[in-house]
C-alpha cells in the first residue's frame, strides 16, 4: 500500500510541474497560443482549465501526503540495521588488551639473545 501510494505521489508531483510550467503568471503561457476566438477552448477556458487542474492536483498532493504518512510500514519486531549492531558490538579502544598468562616454561627458562 506505502508503495503504491509513493508512486502515485510521484506521479502528482511530475504533473503539477509540468502545469505550473505551462502557466504564465501574467496570464500568457500555453493560453497565448490559442488566440483565435474560434477554438474550442479560447483563452480564458484554457487559464481556468490550468488553474483547476493546479488546485486538484495540490489537493491530491496533500491527499497523498497524508495517507502516505498514515500507512508507512510499522512492524512490532522491526529489523536491526547492521549499523545498530555494529554500535552495540563495539571494542572498547581504551581497553587495555588481555593476554594469557605465561607458561611455567615459560617462566622458568631464561631468553638468550
Amino acid at each position: 500500500m506505502y508503495l503504491l501510494i509513493s508512486v502515485l505521489v510521484l506521479i502528482v508531483c511530475i504533473l503539477m510541474i509540468l502545469i505550473v510550467l505551462v502557466q504564465n503568471s501574467k496570464g500568457g503561457g500555453l493560453a497565448a497560443s490559442f488566440q483565435a476566438s474560434n477554438q474550442y477552448m479560447g483563452v480564458r477556458k484554457t487559464t481556468d482549465f490550468l488553474e483547476k487542474a493546479t488546485w486538484t492536483l495540490a489537493v491530491a498532493l496533500m491527499l497523498f501526503s497524508i495517507i502516505g504518512s498514515l500507512s508507512i510500514p510499522r512492524g512490532v519486531e522491526s529489523e536491526r540495521s547492521v549499523l545498530e549492531d555494529q554500535m552495540e558490538n563495539v571494542i572498547d579502544p581504551g581497553a587495555i588488551p588481555t593476554f594469557p598468562p605465561p607458561s611455567p616454561d615459560e617462566e622458568s627458562s631464561p631468553v638468550e639473545p
